[in-house]
């Protein structure tokens, strides 16, 4: 049996095409029949070759959503017809990290135990195949699937959003030491950054400043989420004008970028050569934005090697550095019942919703920033 998914066919290249339908291979895995998956930044930099050794027709993707199709022998969590939503961590819920809340570095779900496993995340994230297709193999199945109460109202555009972008920011903004009346710059208006500015408020923050390069996307969260906007210059502009704004530079400053932000000449040479992992540009930004002792959290994705990072900057001013992949497992149902309950509403960042048929345009828009573009669902 075969099914349509998402696959990687060379850099900046996809394909929707027919692969084999997974199946049961350990006795606590769930078979999970598609029925929203999105699009995330990181997926970008699969495709544009900042991730390397991705093989050919791999399938993509982490942010699933769907129905429980088969179960194995051992598993209780769920049974065939629960609506679930899958985390993009891959963790077995037993080791010493999954046990600590720290489920992101499970040391079980990937062979490179040097680093944590995610579904449609290359060899080296644990070689999961993905979420943007027609059915998914979910191992652990006692564990990673959130199942969603059967009377539940709210709409697969924002329950796929319990996948990634609504833990990840939650994590973010408590990660960060967001309480109430902190002033927290949030460098980023893409889904991640809008669902940090909204978990920023949710926590008592007292100011929140948007920071982005792109207009439109400005406009976007500034319109729905009450926040200041900068837009971005350079890290020594940008920087400057936030001392300005909070009289010395803010207590947090959360990068919700990562190495996707601009490249100068010489890192897009040397990222392309890989002696680089990316562009430095936000997190330098974030050195000169947060106060001396304050904080800055990391959550964009960066690369493994960096030249030219800016640590004296951090050391010399007492400046605290934190960050890497979401817990998100724990995080689940907190979200969700922030949405459950009406306190949270990210509707705002889902812009287009396509069939998983049109995924290559939807990459194109999304990557390129066309109509507008905040967040792509695909919808098997």
């Amino acid at each position: 049996m075969h099914m349509k998914a998402v696959t990687y066919q060379g850099v900046r290249t996809i394909e929707v095409k027919e692969v084999p339908e997974p199946r049961i291979e350990r006795p606590d895995d769930v078979i999970v029949r598609l029925t929203a998956s999105g699009i995330c930044g990181s997926d970008l930099h699969l495709v544009s070759g900042m991730v390397p050794d991705l093989p050919k027709d791999f399938v993509l993707g982490h942010e699933p959503l769907g129905i429980v199709e088969e179960v194995g022998p051992e598993v209780r969590h769920v049974k065939k017809g629960d609506r679930v939503v899958i985390p993009f961590n891959v963790s077995c819920g037993e080791c010493f990290y999954c046990r600590h809340g720290l489920e992101s570095q499970c040391d079980n779900a990937n062979e490179n135990a040097e680093v944590g496993a995610v579904f449609g995340f290359s060899e080296e994230g644990g070689g999961f195949p993905g979420a943007q297709a027609e059915y998914l193999r979910v191992p652990y199945g006692n564990y990673l699937p959130f199942r969603v109460p059967e009377d539940c109202e709210l709409t697969d555009e924002r329950l796929v959003l319990i996948s990634d972008v609504l833990p990840t920011a939650y994590w973010s903004a408590e990660n960060a030491g967001v309480k109430p009346g902190v002033t927290v710059v949030v460098l980023g208006c893409g889904p991640i950054g809008l669902a940090t500015q909204k978990m920023c408020w949710l926590m008592g923050a007292e100011r929140v400043i948007a920071v982005e390069a792109v207009d439109y996307r400005l406009d976007h969260a500034r319109r729905t989420n009450r926040v200041d906007t900068v837009k971005f210059e350079s890290p020594k502009e940008t920087g400057y004008l936030i001392k300005e704004m909070t009289g010395g530079g803010a207590d947090i400053v959360i990068d919700c970028v990562g190495m996707e932000a601009k490249m100068t000449p010489l890192e897009y040479v040397e990222t392309m050569l890989k002696i680089q992992g990316g562009s430095l540009s936000a997190l330098s930004t974030a050195v000169q934005a947060v106060r001396k002792g304050g904080v800055i959290q990391v959550t964009g994705l960066y690369g493994m090697r960096y030249n030219g990072f800016p640590y004296g900057d951090i050391y010399s001013r007492n400046v605290t550095l934190k960050g890497g992949l979401a817990p998100a497992v724990r995080y689940m149902p907190v979200v969700y019942d922030l949405m459950a309950q009406g306190r949270l509403d990210p509707a705002d960042i889902v812009t287009h919703v396509m069939p998983l048929s049109e995924a290559k345009e939807g990459y194109e828009i999304f990557a390129k920033r066309k109509q507008h573009c905040i967040k792509v669902i695909l919808r098997p």
